[in-house]
């Protein structure tokens, strides 16, 4: 990608949407779909400089994911332990700050040990990937509420500084792939006044060019926020 900034977009939010489909459509099990898609975002993350974004949150594991079956559940959460003790020495080197946003301390005991180390040793990164693990927006909503009403009068700006995005820029954009139309729990505070793009492009066959169309759209946009 070119060295220049491109779309002025700070903050990219992307549900990342179609690993299992790309795997049903090669006639592959589910889990190489997400081992592609965890290829995906490695290629991702390593194409951010240049780009002018300062944060991408990642969807990873929303708290519904539960639902799905045990073995998938499983796959997903050792895919996410490998991608710690594979990718961790690479963030620290090119200065990313890892944040998880969700209740991933509800997580197994051993990937908790292993996001502790990772938040500790990546927090004076100069740009970040936040990953949704075990996460939910309207559950964030309301968690954030009763903080702050148990702190007094339940303002925007009260609930705003409870939210696990408390630290971070708004979101500016919104990235879904697989052709799927709709937010799915994700960042619905946060999103209250971002761009959304829709793709059709499966997961796993996300790539920068992707991202970087994404972002030439964006700054084609007028935003008013609610103004004319």
């Amino acid at each position: 990608m070119s060295d220049e900034p491109v779309g002025g977009a700070r903050h990219v939010a992307i549900i990342m949407d179609g690993n299992g489909r790309w795997a049903k459509r090669r006639g592959l099990p589910r889990a190489i779909g997400h081992k592609r898609g965890v290829e995906a975002v490695r290629t991702l993350v390593r194409s951010l400089e240049g780009t002018g974004i300062e944060c991408l949150t990642l969807y990873a594991f929303s708290a519904e994911n539960w639902k799905r079956p045990e073995e998938e559940v499983s796959d997903l959460m050792n895919l996410m332990r490998n991608f710690i003790r594979t990718d961790l020495e690479e963030f620290v080197k090119n200065g990313v700050r890892l944040k998880i946003v969700g209740d991933w301390r509800a997580l197994d005991a051993d990937i908790v040990a292993m996001l502790e180390d990772a938040l500790e040793r990546t927090a004076q990164g100069t740009h970040t990937v936040a990953v949704a693990l075990n996460y939910g927006s309207q559950q964030e909503i309301a968690q954030a509420a009763r903080a702050a009403g148990r702190e007094g009068e339940i303002t925007p700006e009260a609930i705003e500084r409870h939210l696990f995005t408390a630290d971070l820029p708004p979101v500016d954009l919104l990235i879904r792939t697989s052709g799927e139309v709709r937010l799915s729990n994700f960042l619905l505070w946060q999103m209250a006044y971002a761009e959304m793009i829709f793709v059709e492009t499966l997961w796993p066959d996300f790539t920068p060019e992707h991202l970087k169309a994404a972002l030439s759209d964006f700054a084609k946009r007028e935003r008013r926020y609610g103004g004319r």
